[in-house]
């Protein structure tokens, strides 16, 4: 389904940066300094940060914050114009961006494309329309999760950008590489003056942002932690009670255990037992006093490892004795 979003509720930027080779570390120091610089401007809600992938070269940075203007003032800014003076020569070549001007995050692993058009005023109707269309024959390629359109935004970008979502990078390949979309972009042929990025979701999908246009900041690096080791528990344990009758010696096992421990923690565990049950910890109502927040997760996380520590010691001590 193709949306159009106009709310000026939530701002959202993201930058493509290719770094220079054998500078990678020098830029993240570089980048966590303009992370925290970025964290002391109004209206800011969140970064991330991922590093450059198989699907996506480049490194992307997302910013959001609670507004245009608030993202404006940050973007435009002094404090990061003097950083990006300074983070020069770790740069290979110039940055891309783009500015997405409310919308929802994915709360499931996706693999989305962002796609800024610039279209002359007298031939939005018929982009919207060729738009439309292109959706429809997304719609029937496996694995398509829907499209979202946004408008130019008045004094920071004229594009109008798309973003395409798939579930996988096999699907969203299926219809970069097929007949079909070859047959629509001639069709489209006047809207051709387009710039396309890749962006693999995947593992960002652990600690999924809200769904209603103000994205919450991500969890600090402790509660992150503290999650996986509530999620990371349960899964290990189980896993290890499920193979041990396999008699698999134990590098061998480590290894299978971790390949599926790793898929069941992206697919299941994350999403639909620890983001469900800590997410008034994870990601705060700004109203909730932090002592309060913080005490109740406490609560929460310890009654749910005091819950599975008994389950695991019933289970492998009273009712099933390991060999």
């Amino acid at each position: 389904m193709t949306t159009e979003r106009q709310t000026d509720a939530a701002a959202t930027v993201i930058i493509g940066r290719r770094v220079r080779p054998g500078m990678d570390r020098a830029y993240e120091k570089w980048q966590d300094e303009v992370n925290a610089a970025a964290a002391r401007y109004a209206g800011h809600l969140g970064v991330q940060v991922s590093p450059p992938t198989t699907v996506q070269p480049d490194w992307v940075i997302v910013y959001r914050f609670d507004s245009v203007a608030h993202l404006q003032a940050w973007m435009n800014g002094a404090t990061r114009q003097r950083l990006l003076d300074a983070g020069e020569p770790y740069f290979d070549g110039p940055a891309t961006q783009q500015v997405i001007r409310g919308g929802t995050q994915p709360t499931d692993p996706l693999v989305t494309v962002v796609v800024t058009h610039r279209v002359p005023p007298d031939h939005v109707d018929d982009f919207l329309a060729w738009q439309r269309h292109m959706s429809q024959e997304e719609s029937k390629f496996e694995g398509f999760r829907g499209t979202e359109i946004f408008r130019p935004i008045e004094g920071i970008q004229d594009e109008w950008t798309t973003l395409y979502r798939y579930d996988n990078a096999e699907h969203l390949d299926a219809w970069l590489t097929s007949a079909k979309r070859r047959e629509m972009l001639a069709e489209g042929e006047k809207f051709n003056d387009f710039k396309l990025r890749t962006i693999d979701n995947s593992f960002g999908s652990w600690f999924a942002f809200e769904e209603n246009g103000k994205e919450a900041p991500p969890p600090s690096e402790t509660k992150t932690a503290v999650a996986v080791w509530v999620g990371l528990y349960p899964t290990v344990v189980i896993l290890s009670l499920a193979l041990h009758p396999l008699g698999m010696p134990l590098w061998f096992g480590l290894l299978v255990g971790n390949l599926l421990s790793s898929f069941i923690m992206s697919f299941f565990t994350m999403p639909h037992y620890v983001n469900r049950l800590l997410r008034r910890w994870l990601w705060p109502s700004p109203d909730d006093p932090p002592a309060r927040t913080n005490l109740v997760g406490g609560a929460v996380v310890t009654a749910l490892l005091l819950f599975w520590v008994v389950v695991f010691y019933l289970v492998t001590e009273v009712f099933w004795t390991l060999p």
